[in-house]
């Protein structure tokens, strides 16, 4: 470029700013106009309404044979839509799947897809041609009902909107995102959406009361939808809202108490591949543990087979849970967002939505009749001139053979127009005979009467809703509930209660068996069948707390400083060596022992007792300790004493006790309070002695404790006396040990 073009007639002072809004609104509208949102008219965006636009011109009729894909996407691209190739097979595809359309638009031959997510085969492998529904939405396009436009290149015309005898966009639904703004529709029921057209047509109804006909979304993959009808009355009223859809199931007996669960049925665009992966991800990180398998016995028809962990399973607590954590169930969010006449983008509801296909069809019904009308006009001129020339048969055959200018001359003479006289010069010979008179009155006598009818219907409004009725009736007829295309594939249920998914059927649940040492080394074999062989302990240890157990139990360790600690029995460690110190999983002092290990039990209580002879009941629930230090329970005072303490069995109600001192004393265990924490009252007075053991029983079947090798009930009623005596020696043959 030369120094002398850069001259300030050729440059425009503009600021950046302004030229980025400039463009970015150019682009914005370009999205929102030409790319993804509907019509609301025909339901369709320019890609897909240039694509049946094109199959039409390529004569792709359901009752011929269909053509290589290839073919129809090189048409659209060249002629109409200048865009990649792939996106738009892509939208020819998606138009063929009746798992993601409703009513397909498109009859593909070939591998289309699947619900997997599996894509379809290249376009030179597909065939593809139009559907009955698709022809319902170009019915009457080459008879004047719609306009047309310049196509990209100004070459050839395209539609600016299909006729649309076919309510397509609520009965496929929509998809789109544009700049600032989205669109999300839904599939419906087509026969329920001419019901509730029917209804505008007789009256003016609420939205409510459209929805007594159009209950809800009917999605192609079927499901069931469970919202509340207030909720979908609502996202109707509005324009905006959700959905809420189930998988169907059922409950297969499979002998012996056992069952296994079959769902039919998956929420729309949910990929079924993708979902039996997730639910095997659910079962392989055990957050699904009432679950064991899941098999895909899949053919034509979906079958998902959910095989429980075991029988004692309920199978509505299973599928809550997997609801509440796969896409069995979605929402599918509904945002009826168009372009309203091809122009303005706005929220519609339900009723504005069906009142613009109405009055779309109600146009196009004028223009149709309008155009109609036009061509019984000029038939009905050319057949007067026909009758004419019969008349004066002779005459005109005079003047073809004889004048030199016939045309003009028949004009003058028997005062045609140029239409009659052009048609009369085109007759062929043959038509002269008598019969083709006949049959030319008998037609011209047919038009009369059809002139006339598309005259008044033109000119009544209350005509045209008559025969837009008597349309709706035959897309019914067509494609309604009695057709196979028609019938209700999603069913109408009722808003799930509130089902309450237990905490414990969420977390693995396998048998243990819990064992401490002596020397406080803990750890967990699988299984409850453990006997004395299969545990080995380290040299000088042996066993003290053994018992049987699950991974969801919690352990409750009594330590003797009165402190009680909790471990989850998923925290164990594994039985495989000696287990590891206690005191890695709690922070147990060295110079503090244990002094018992249970199983926790919110209902049970504890007596808890300090070496000083003062004591309490705790309820369990109240010790049940969230950290690694534990809850301090009894306070004992100076370190040189010691807790002991006893789980209290249901129906105990006296206490027995024994010190150092070798003292036994029994009271009433009602005399001793419950309390959350702190030091109790005196059990047992001591001079020189302390606490030694405690232990609760049934005075009616007497106490029990080691004698021997084994063990020894007594009738101690004799020793009972009352709380903070001294107490008397023991039976006979109590353990010199002083322990129970």
């Amino acid at each position: 470029m030369n120094n002398e073009d850069l001259t300030t007639d050729n440059v425009e002072q503009r600021g950046m700013g302004e030229i980025l809004s400039e463009k970015y609104l150019s682009y914005a509208l370009s999205t929102i106009m030409s790319r993804s949102l509907p019509d609301v008219r025909d339901g369709l965006k320019p890609v897909h309404r240039r694509l049946l636009f094109a199959m039409h011109e390529l004569k792709l009729d359901p009752k011929l044979s269909p053509k290589k894909c290839a073919r129809v996407v090189g048409d659209v691209i060249g002629k109409f839509h200048p865009h990649g190739d792939q996106s738009v097979y892509d939208a020819l595809v998606r138009l063929a799947q009746d798992f993601s359309v409703r009513y397909p638009l498109i009859d593909g031959q070939g591998n289309f897809g699947n619900i997997d997510g599996d894509n379809a085969a290249a376009m030179r492998y597909t065939e593809s041609r139009l559907t009955e529904v698709a022809m319902s939405l170009l019915e009457g396009i080459d008879e004047d009902a719609i306009d047309y436009r310049a196509t990209y290149d100004g070459e050839t015309m395209e539609p600016v909107v299909f006729p649309a005898a076919f309510p397509n966009l609520l009965a496929n639904g929509s998809s789109g995102i544009a700049v600032g703004m989205a669109t999300n529709i839904p599939p419906h029921n087509a026969d329920e959406l001419c019901q509730a057209m029917e209804a505008m047509i007789d009256g003016d109804p609420s939205v409510a009361d459209l929805v007594e006909f159009v209950s809800g979304p009917d999605f192609p993959t079927g499901g069931t939808l469970v919202e509340d009808k207030a909720d979908i009355v609502k996202a109707y009223e509005t324009g905006k809202g959700s959905f809420r859809v189930r998988s169907k199931w059922f409950k297969e007996d499979m002998g012996q108490g056992t069952y296994q669960i079959v769902v039919t049925e998956i929420p729309y665009q949910v990929q079924k591949s993708k979902l039996i992966e997730k639910i095997a991800d659910l079962i392989n990180s055990k957050k699904i543990p009432m679950l064991d398998d899941v098999c895909d016995e899949s053919a034509e028809d979906i079958r998902l087979v959910l095989i429980p962990k075991n029988r004692n399973v309920e199978p509505e607590i299973l599928m809550e849970a997997l609801y509440r954590n796969c896409d069995l169930e979605t929402r599918f969010s509904l945002n009826m967002n168009v372009l309203d006449g091809g122009r303005l983008p706005r929220v519609m509801d339900l009723k504005d939505v069906l009142r613009a296909f109405l009055d779309h069809r109600q146009e196009v019904l004028v223009r149709r009749s309008n155009y109609r009308l036009g061509k019984v006009k000029h038939r009905i001129e050319v057949l007067d001139g026909y009758l004419i020339a019969y008349l004066n048969l002779d005459e005109v055959i005079r003047i073809i053979r004889f004048e030199d200018h016939p045309k003009a001359e028949m004009m003058k003479v028997f005062g045609l127009t140029d239409v009659q006289a052009e048609a009369i010069l085109n007759m062929r010979l043959r038509s002269l005979r008598k019969l083709e008179e006949v049959e030319i009155r008998t037609e011209y006598d047919k038009l009369c009467v059809e002139r006339d009818a598309l005259e008044k219907l033109i000119k009544s409004e209350a005509r045209q809703w008559t025969v837009i009725r008597k349309q709706i009736q035959e897309i019914r007829k067509k494609f309604g509930k009695d057709t196979e295309l028609g019938a209700r594939r999603t069913d109408i249920g009722d808003p799930p209660a509130l089902l309450a998914v237990p905490v414990e059927a969420m977390i693995e649940k396998e048998p243990i068996t819990v064992i401490c040492s002596k020397m406080g080394w803990i750890r967990a074999m699988k299984g409850h069948a453990v006997t004395d062989k299969d545990l080995k302990y380290k040299d000088g240890d042996k066993g003290q707390y053994v018992f049987p157990a699950y991974t969801t139990d919690k352990i409750l360790v009594m330590a003797s400083n009165g402190r009680v600690f909790t471990i989850g029995g998923d925290k164990l460690p594994a039985g495989r060596g000696f287990g590891e110190p206690i005191r890695l999983m709690v922070e147990l002092p060295n110079d503090c022992d244990i002094v018992d290990m249970k199983l926790y039990d919110e209902n049970a209580k504890i007596l808890m007792g300090a070496s000083t002879g003062h004591g309490f009941v705790v309820a369990m629930k109240d010790v049940l300790a969230q950290t690694k230090t534990g809850k301090q329970v009894l306070n004992v005072g100076d370190k040189a004493q010691t807790a002991v303490c006893h789980i209290i069995n249901d129906g105990d109600d006296h206490v027995a006790v024994i010190g150092t001192n070798r003292k036994f004393l029994v009271f009433p265990l009602a005399d001793l309070p419950e309390m959350g924490r702190g030091k109790g009252v005196i059990m047992q007075k001591y001079k020189g002695g302390a606490l030694s053991d405690l232990k609760t029983f049934k005075m009616e079947e007497g106490l029990s404790f080691h004698y021997g090798s084994g063990e020894r009930t007594e009738d101690v009623s004799m020793w009972a006396a009352g709380r903070a005596t001294v107490g008397k020696l023991p039976p006979n043959g109590f353990p010199k040990k002083n322990k129970f």
